[in-house]
């Protein structure tokens, strides 16, 4: 049996931020019903105040001693639960994670993901799991792997251990001061080399190095991070390794995301009862104070309010685009900029446009079920589940082809009565083509009969876990 270990900051449904969390919550479970006996799968993530009670009713005290870091001796507890079949471990330090508010973000992080790093790889043998894949996600976790190299290296408990490293967003690469190599790492100047990167302690440049098998959260991605307009820096590294570099395109968790079992959405439907869909427009048209209409396409974008999301193609056809006879509505948070770009766009189209400057998952699930067209303009986009989780809801996608957009939305078009691709897509960064893509897309809305088919297609797209599963076991297997 071959024992696999997820080692990540955060996991739905426990604490969550954005998609890492999804892929935490969710992969685990499919790579063990791939696998069946044949592999056990575990995850353990930080203990944060933002898991809730109830979950922690639910947890087993396995572990409790303390672990070394630089100068610093530290509580370390784990408890752990089951989650969907996967057992899910629990690093507990109040000091460091028993905090009110974001997860991420706290003036310590280099010390809070130091340790939650070296807690890992101290309390695996006495837990009883010493994996054969240790496999780190993210910044946050990239330690585990460059640990696991330089401080386990010569233990014989950790001699079969392979490891590898994800990266779901590289603009988030874990930048420190070499100063605090030794103090906060606990790390000599032996291993600066490592550690350092264009001047900076960079982790997830340590983890690229030290890991066996790189992967990224889709196939485009994996090419795209070898070239400087999308590698923020770390291209000479990849180019460096990119022997070991993997692309693995995400799915999304189809119980969490199901429009015909979904208890927030007003009206359940499948792709064979599409009509059931119009109820949740009307629904959400209601709820907004939109006119109720079921002959206007309703667009959505669902995101955070920043330029690389692609806002800066949609802030310049907003307006124009409304001229048209069509509804828009946005959720999200971001730079201020465009929070007040998107107010004063409702307060110019108080009867087409809705501003909702918010994140709720019930919320976005309703605009989801509620919406016709769904945009998703990003300048760089690893995986995307957002444009996944739209067309799960029957909605039609106009996307840039980049990273996992590329890889999940091909372009529609109709020849001898059938249909290929399954969204709108444009490939240069610009706002015209978003204009023109998101207007092809309204003109087929408008035609019944061929949105019917597209629709349907478009829902029966496969975005669930099992394929991808099978390839995460087809590169564990290659470690060996």
């Amino acid at each position: 049996m071959r024992k696999i270990l997820f080692v990540g900051a955060e996991a739905l449904p426990f604490a969550a931020t954005g998609g890492l969390g999804d892929v935490m919550g969710s992969l685990p479970a499919e790579i063990q019903k791939a696998g069946g006996e044949n592999v056990d799968v575990r995850v353990i993530m930080p203990l944060y105040k933002a898991v809730s009670d109830t979950w922690r009713a639910q947890m087993e005290t396995v572990y409790e001693s303390t672990v070394y870091l630089g100068w610093r001796q530290l509580y370390v507890g784990i408890r752990k639960l089951k989650y969907k079949g996967v057992i899910y471990y629990f690093v507990d330090n109040e000091q460091y994670f028993g905090r009110e508010g974001k997860l991420y973000g706290h003036y310590d992080d280099a010390e809070r993901y130091a340790y939650f790093c070296e807690a890992v790889l101290s309390c695996l043998p006495y837990i009883d799991f010493v994996p054969d894949v240790l496999h780190a996600h993210d910044w946050q976790a990239a330690l585990a792997v460059v640990y696991l190299k330089v401080k386990y290296q010569h233990d014989w408990r950790y001699d079969r251990v392979r490891s590898v490293f994800t990266i779901h967003n590289i603009e988030y690469q874990g930048k420190y001061d070499p100063y605090i190599l030794g103090g906060t790492f606990g790390l000599g100047n032996e291993h600066l080399g490592l550690m350092c990167y264009d001047g900076c302690i960079n982790l997830m440049k340590a983890a690229i190095e030290s890991c066996d098998l790189v992967s990224t959260v889709s196939p485009r991605y994996a090419t795209e991070i070898m070239d400087p307009t999308y590698a923020h820096g770390l291209h000479y590294q990849l180019i460096k390794e990119h022997l070991k570099v993997r692309g693995i395109l995400n799915g999304i968790d189809y119980d969490l995301y199901n429009p015909e079992t979904d208890p927030v959405i007003a009206s359940p439907f499948t792709a064979k009862a599409l009509s059931k869909k119009a109820a949740n427009k009307k629904a959400l048209q209601k709820e907004l104070g939109l006119p109720v209409r079921d002959d206007v396409p309703m667009i959505a974008l669902i995101s955070r309010l920043v330029s690389h999301k692609g806002l800066d193609l949609f802030t310049p056809i907003a307006d124009k685009l409304l001229e048209d006879d069509i509804q828009i509505v946005v959720l999200g948070m971001g730079d201020e900029v465009y929070e007040d770009f998107m107010r004063s766009l409702e307060e110019r189209h108080p009867d087409k446009m809705r501003a909702l400057i918010l994140y709720n998952r019930d919320t976005s699930k309703k605009i989801y079920a509620a919406c016709d067209i769904f945009l998703m303009p990003s300048k760089s986009e690893p995986c995307g589940l957002s444009q996944m989780i739209a067309s799960r809801y029957g909605a039609i996608p106009v996307v840039r082809e980049t990273g996992g957009l590329y890889d999940s939305i091909k372009p529609y078009y109709e020849a001898d009565g059938e249909i290929y691709g399954n969204g709108f897509t444009f490939a240069n960064y610009y706002y015209g083509e978003l204009y023109e893509r998101t207007g092809a897309a309204i003109e087929l809305w408008r035609d019944k009969a061929s949105r019917k088919k597209l629709v349907t297609k478009i829902m029966k797209t496969d975005f669930s876990w099992g394929a991808s599963a099978e390839k995460y076991l087809q590169m564990y297997d290659e470690l060996f």
